[in-house]
């Protein structure tokens, strides 16, 4: 129970860093926060331990968590590594995949497209991510697929945000339903290519979805 309520106070925490409710370089206050979402200290410390993994906050012994944003430049540059490691892990994937794996990722396609059906953007999410890691172990490298998964963790709530921009599931779907095509025609350059645009597409949605909420917090 206590892991599964550090998930979400982590997933909640994310997400108000991320549209900027938490400023860079705010300390978080431990007591506040437990008293805010009705817990003890101890899953909110596991959340705080999962946000430092994900760079979105810094522990500092003795002085507590602090908010660190990462700039424009450093998340482009997040998005434009993670789409090469992508790439190459649809690359390997369409070489390696066996049949046992192929259904596994067509399965959580589907659950992409079951979550898509109720527009339900969060438990979209999750299924992307299960989408995409079964593509990183399907390539049969286990440097790269550890690689991929760190610099996915990094970008988790960036790659979660982007989904609500208007529209973005539905493409989003329509992408998997091409890297799934084209792993099941072993074609290694065109699931490298729709990794890459995929991957590419989710940085530039963020950053537009980005731009809308300092629009409105302009205008408020």
């Amino acid at each position: 129970m206590a892991s599964r309520s550090a998930d979400e106070i982590r997933e909640t925490i994310e997400q108000r860093i991320v549209e900027g409710e938490f400023v860079d370089g705010e300390r978080l206050d431990e007591v506040k926060l437990a008293a805010r979402f009705g817990v003890s200290r101890t899953p909110l410390r596991e959340a705080l331990r999962m946000l430092s993994g994900s760079g979105l906050v810094e522990l500092i012994p003795r002085r507590g968590a602090f908010v660190r944003h990462p700039g424009i430049v450093e998340l482009v540059e997040m998005f434009e590594v993670m789409a090469e490691l992508e790439a190459l892990c649809g690359r390997l994937a369409a070489r390696r995949i066996s049949p046992g794996e192929l259904v596994e990722i067509s399965m959580t396609a589907r659950a992409c497209e079951q979550a898509l059906e109720k527009q339900d953007p969060d438990a979209y999410y999750h299924r992307n991510e299960e989408f995409h890691q079964l593509i990183y172990k399907a390539a049969g490298n286990n440097f790269l697929a550890a690689e991929a998964k760190r610099l996915q963790k990094r970008l988790r709530p960036f790659r979660r945000m982007q989904l609500r921009a208007r529209g973005r599931m539905k493409q989003s779907m329509q992408e998997h339903a091409a890297i799934l095509k084209s792993l099941e025609a072993g074609d290694a350059d065109t699931a490298a290519s729709t990794l890459r645009s995929h991957v590419t597409v989710q940085g530039e949605k963020f950053h537009d979805l980005l731009s809308s909420y300092e629009k409105s917090a302009a205008k408020a």
